[in-house]
Formats: C-alpha cells, structure tokens, sequence
C-alpha cells in the first residue's frame, strides 16, 4: 500500500511575486513537476517554481479544506503566513528532498 503524506504548499516566481497554492498527497514528487514545468497551467504559465511555505496534514481531506481555505485569503495574509516560518523566501525544495 502507498504511503501518503498530505500537505498544503506555496510557490512563487521569485519573492513578493505571483503566489500559487497547491494540495499533494506526495510533496517532493509534485515540486519536482513544477520545478520541471511537467504540467501544464498556472505554474508553468507563471515561472512558480520556488517552494517557501508547506504545511503536512493527517489526512488528505484537512489538507484540502486548508487549501481552500488559503485560496480565499487576502495576499497579505499569505505573505504574512510565509514570512513567519520563510522570512527570506528560500527555496525549502532542497530541505525536503
């Protein structure tokens, strides 16, 4: 059985800059297919390929409910989210794998 590992992240283009939020089950395989601009859409449209804010979660289904939760902030919020634990917008890509 695979194991599955929830989490919530942000990425960016480069600090202070476009925002993208995303839900996987597997975090390093779906930064690695931004990174690579495997999928098309918003990321590979927008260079963001930077990871600076993840969060895991028990389930699958909490996971979600925060993704949709962060979508609907205000941008301020965000940055204000990513400061706090990234202050100077590192790529955290390299810490995870």
């Amino acid at each position: 059985m695979e194991m599955k590992n929830p989490a919530v992240y942000v990425l960016t283009n480069q600090r202070n800059g476009t925002l993208y939020i995303g839900v996987t089950s597997d975090l390093i395989q779906r930064i690695y297919q931004h990174k690579s601009n495997a999928v098309e859409g918003f990321s590979k449209k927008y260079q963001t390929h930077m990871l600076v804010y993840f969060e895991q979660h028990l389930t699958m289904e909490s996971a979600l409910l925060r993704e949709k939760q962060m979508k609907e902030w205000k941008r301020a919020w965000k940055i204000n989210l990513i400061e706090k634990l990234n202050p100077f917008w590192k790529d955290l890509y390299q810490d995870i794998i």
